[in-house]
């Protein structure tokens, strides 16, 4: 069993002053971890600091303002974490970008995919590359987390550069697990999240919508089951129902149908059939644990 919350561990989580990062850097504390927080909200961050402090103590918290876009940034960080703290035995790169979709959707401005990209799909990768070496040579068993995204598998439309990059996060989650499960002796897992509808940020709870708690809840039973992907339901969409969209859109290649048909008027029926059938050959998540 893989465990992602150990007492005496290391967890280094970005995006960690609020939503999920905020909700697993205080599971980390009640826990007995060690924690390192990256997010680029300044206010946000001291409020989370200040109560993981009196939980954990100043000895074992670093709480940095750091842009995971920032390779050299991310890179001095692993070095203060690691002479401070140690090596992570919980690396979650949690930190995200979303730019809503303009008018155009595909011709929103440069600026904005640019920015995209460099937060949710380069943060993890420089994440991996300022953290991974320590971890490897510390031989410990340790847990990366990727949070990814539905909308990275499905791809709706209406925000193509947040689908496009959430779906980049996911391949390189895919190569980086492969990857370490190939080393000889290394006891590191990675593991890509992909939360349902959740609250988070400043986001007023509706109906429907998990709370980040439930997701962390969610995501530490999933990695004990020793899963990679980590599909999250919510209260509005069951895992069921998003097996089955993910079959239709993987379906599309191997049936030539448009780009997107969920979407197609001419699939509209076809689509609504499809989700009132049973997926052959498998089980839902309920019979798997």
């Amino acid at each position: 069993m893989t465990e992602s919350f150990t007492s005496g561990g290391v967890a280094v989580i970005t995006g960690g002053a609020s939503g999920i990062g905020r909700a697993a850097a205080r599971r980390a504390a009640a826990a007995g971890m060690k924690i390192a927080l990256v997010d680029v909200n300044a206010a946000k961050l001291a409020s989370i600091g200040a109560e993981l402090q009196g939980v954990v103590g100043a000895d074992n918290l670093v709480v940095e303002r750091v842009d995971v876009a920032d390779p050299a940034a991310m890179n001095g960080f692993a070095r203060q974490v690691e002479q401070r703290l140690g090596s992570p035995t919980l690396l979650m790169n949690n930190a995200a970008a979303f730019v809503s979709g303009g008018p155009g959707g595909i011709l929103d401005s440069n600026d904005n995919w640019q920015r995209v990209f460099a937060v949710n799909v380069l943060g993890p990768v420089n994440g991996v590359q300022a953290f991974l070496p320590g971890m490897l040579a510390a031989g410990k068993p340790a847990v990366i987390i990727n949070t990814g995204s539905k909308q990275g598998l499905t791809n709706p439309p209406g925000n193509p550069a947040y689908n496009t990059s959430k779906a980049a996060v996911n391949a390189y989650t895919q190569n980086l697990a492969r990857d370490l499960r190939e080393r000889d002796g290394c006891a590191i897992s990675a593991h890509l999240l992909i939360p349902g509808w959740t609250t988070t940020g400043d986001a007023t709870h509706r109906a429907g919508a998990w709370l980040p708690e439930q997701v962390v809840d969610y995501m530490e039973a999933a990695i004990a089951a020793d899963r990679f992907f980590i599909l999250c339901p919510d209260e509005e969409t069951p895992n069921e129902i998003d097996h089955k969209r993910i079959f239709w859109s993987a379906m599309d290649i191997i049936e030539n149908r448009p780009a997107l048909s969920r979407w197609h008027p001419d699939y509209k029926e076809a689509f609504a059939a499809f989700m009132e059938q049973d997926l052959p050959g498998t089980q839902h998540d309920e019979e798997k644990k």
